[in-house]
């Protein structure tokens, strides 16, 4: 029997739907302006501005950005292997940690949380931030420079210390410690498989900040070798502005230079792997984020 829905559900759900509607629009049009601007001739967006569909198609704005392929194509290496590496080493050493103060037999497990927790509050600051990596490990001027500062955030460890107690009951842990597990098999066997809607959300968050960092680039990075993507299109953006500049007081007017339409295509190339990898996580990444809410 088909039970009959009341008149204020189906405006509750017709609200709803359109509320949805239209937030996915207003998310949208942003993104497809970007492309359409990347795709579009520099003179166009300065005489008429941006558009949904190109007035005017041009690749000049891809053009320009891979005029030095091989530049581009190492800063995509760096900013790759520092998303990989700092990701996989974050999510084991995030994932450990947070075990470990989920953990009822760990006595001390309420200090190192306050401890963690209490570096959200105050820091040191940037300068003895930059002295221990530089000065006192010696790391500037190194790959591993680049993400060794980004492997574990206060805000991860207390979220995946979340994600263990509401996927691993201290019930089953200790069954299988009287079946002669130890910590580690527990860990290894029992808590990983569990967690992946956990470490899938911590590791998105994770590989975001590294995909976006330039930060570390800019205070570590000696030459362009070790150069993140996002450091490498923020440095020809200001050549660009600076040769406008120079040749303006020289009384010289550059038309050739697409400096618009060469920042929606590096908008273009520097989100679009993002796009790419974030529907095969996006299951695990909801089903985390309801994990936390819920449980936690």
């Amino acid at each position: 029997m088909k039970i009959k829905k009341a008149t204020s559900t189906y405006i509750f759900e017709i609200l709803t739907y359109f509320i949805l509607v239209v937030t996915s629009v207003i998310c949208v049009i942003p993104f497809l302006i970007i492309i359409s601007g990347s795709f579009s001739s520099n003179e166009s967006i300065l005489l008429e501005g941006y558009a949904l569909i190109p007035r005017e198609f041009s690749l000049e704005g891809y053009r320009t950005i891979f005029e030095n392929a091989k530049g581009i194509i190492r800063a995509y290496g760096v900013t790759i292997y520092c998303t990989v590496v700092g990701t996989l080493v974050g999510l084991i050493i995030t994932a450990m940690t947070g075990y470990v103060l989920s953990r009822k037999e760990f006595r001390y497990r309420n200090r190192i949380s306050f401890l963690i927790y209490f570096t959200t509050l105050f820091g040191g600051g940037m300068v003895p931030w930059y002295y221990m990596y530089s000065g006192v490990l010696g790391l500037k001027g190194t790959l591993l420079v680049l993400w060794l500062p980004g492997l574990v955030a206060p805000f991860y460890v207390v979220l995946m210390r979340t994600f263990v107690k509401g996927s691993l009951p201290d019930e089953i842990a200790e069954a299988a410690k009287i079946d002669g597990a130890g910590q580690w098999m527990i860990f290894c066997r029992i808590a990983m498989p569990v967690l992946k809607p956990g470490l899938a959300t911590i590791g998105l968050f994770l590989a975001l900040n590294y995909w976006n960092d330039w930060y570390r680039s800019s205070m570590f990075s000696v030459d362009s070798s070790t150069w993140e993507l996002q450091y490498y299109l923020y440095n020809m953006i200001n050549k660009a502005e600076a040769a406008k500049g120079i040749a303006a007081e020289a009384g010289i007017v550059i038309t050739d230079l697409p400096s618009e339409s060469m920042k929606m295509a590096m908008a273009v190339v520097v989100t679009g792997p993002v796009l790419l990898v974030y529907p095969f996580v996006q299951k695990y990444f909801v089903s985390g984020i309801m994990i936390g809410a819920v449980k936690g």
